[in-house]
């Protein structure tokens, strides 16, 4: 009698599966890309904060300076010790009643834009009676602008001399 022998044959499953140093080099190359990915992200998110603050700084600026020079064009009436600049930030968005007409009014700005840096309306001001180097307002009128924030920009300047 002829005997039968059962063959037991594996299979294996090569090339659909990693093994466990594939993995952990992809798991390595993974962490490198990201590890140098994050601080460029960071600088790139702090560089367009700082275009936002100038963009900022430039709007309120000229909304100062317009109401100036319509204070010295005597468009609008001023107080004689204010020189001629708004005596706050509100006076630009509010409007002021332009002479010879009975309602009309000039806004200078929209509203006041907010510091990307201290995320605020609430800006550093300085007045024309002010020392330069100032950094507290005296009051009386809106000379200049700047941000509270006692950051360092990434040229090394503090934003708040900007």
């Amino acid at each position: 009698m002829r005997r039968r022998t059962a063959k037991i044959t594996v299979q294996r499953n090569t090339g659909r599966a990693f093994t466990l140093v594939e993995l952990i080099a992809a798991i390595t190359i993974l962490l490198i890309l990201t590890s140098v990915a994050l601080p460029l992200a960071r600088v790139q998110v702090q560089r367009t904060r700082e275009v936002a603050l100038g963009r900022a700084l430039r709007e309120i600026r000229q909304a100062v300076d317009r109401y100036k020079d319509f204070a010295d064009r005597g468009m609008i009436p001023t107080k004689a010790d204010s020189f001629g600049y708004p005596p706050d930030l509100e006076t630009l968005v509010r409007g002021v009643p332009l002479k010879g007409t009975a309602t009309a009014k000039y806004k200078f700005l929209r509203r006041i834009p907010v510091d990307p840096m201290t995320r605020e309306t609430d800006w550093g001001l300085r007045a024309m009676q002010d020392e330069p180097e100032s950094r507290s307002w005296g009051g009386g009128n809106v000379f200049d602008v700047h941000t509270k924030s006692q950051g360092t920009a990434l040229d090394g300047t503090r934003y708040a001399d900007w």
